[in-house]
């Protein structure tokens, strides 16, 4: 069985996650931190690059297969391509299944270390990967899928910058100007919420002003949405600057 994520097409996961969704049901979506189906679908389905109707109409597929109260697709035969992936992956055990789930969207969980007390790993370990996604790739994807749309960046060319460490995650720019905008990405699962910027991202945007764009998607939990803010530090945002101190366990041996 090929467990490597990188080996998987991104139909082949949206399928697996919409089998993982259908046989686990409540205690998948726990095990993943979402609240609700519809926030699942909105978050991995944009995170893969896809429609969130997409893992939905899957996990309806294969709901007549598994017992829970939903009848799906039950009218229908399921379609052969699903079957072979069930066939091959259906056997999964909870936690390989939720592993592999995560591993789609390279989700690391060695981050334990950098909590402080086991009530905060435990907290992070239920809602880590949801809160992750929803901060970060399934923002950006959906920035990705509409930003052509959008008349501020009609006529733009788009570059990912996420993994520059330039403190923006897209610069887009006009053919015909010299001057480029910088793009920050955030998320958040309700309509309202707390937006994050590391010491970098206010510094650039501090420095670029009206050339910086704070985009933020919102309502993961229901039906997203986005809200753009232009000039964030000088706009009508107030930015209240915050500290927390990380502790760092590492182990060391003399050999």
């Amino acid at each position: 069985m090929i467990l490597n994520p990188d080996r998987i097409e991104t139909r082949e996961k949206l399928i697996l996650a919409g089998i993982y969704l259908s046989k686990y049901g409540a205690l998948g979506l726990k095990k993943l931190g979402f609240r609700t189906y519809a926030e699942a679908y909105n978050v991995v389905g944009y995170a893969l690059g896809s429609r969130p109707t997409s893992i939905k109409n899957y996990r309806d597929e294969f709901d007549p297969i598994f017992p829970n109260s939903r009848k799906g697709w039950h009218k229908r035969e399921t379609r052969e391509y699903c079957k072979k992936v069930l066939d091959e992956y259906g056997g999964l055990d909870l936690e390989s299944f939720t592993g592999l789930i995560k591993s789609f969207v390279g989700y690391d969980e060695n981050i334990w270390s950098t909590v402080e007390s086991k009530e905060d790993e435990q907290k992070v370990r239920s809602s880590g990967f949801a809160n992750r996604l929803i901060t970060g790739l399934a923002a950006e994807r959906y920035f990705e899928s509409v930003h052509s749309t959008l008349p501020e960046f009609k006529g733009c060319v788009i570059e990912n910058t996420t993994q520059l460490g330039c403190g923006y995650d897209f610069k887009l720019s006009r053919e015909k100007s010299k001057d480029s905008l910088a793009v920050e990405v955030k998320g958040l699962r309700e309509k309202v919420g707390n937006v994050l910027l590391t010491p970098r991202e206010y510094e650039v945007a501090t420095e670029l002003q009206n050339r910086f764009c704070l985009f933020v998607v919102k309502n993961f939990q229901k039906v997203p949405y986005h809200e753009l803010f232009l000039n964030p530090i000088a706009g009508n945002l107030q930015f209240t600057r915050t500290e927390r101190v990380i502790v760092q366990v590492s182990w060391l041996t003399r050999v």
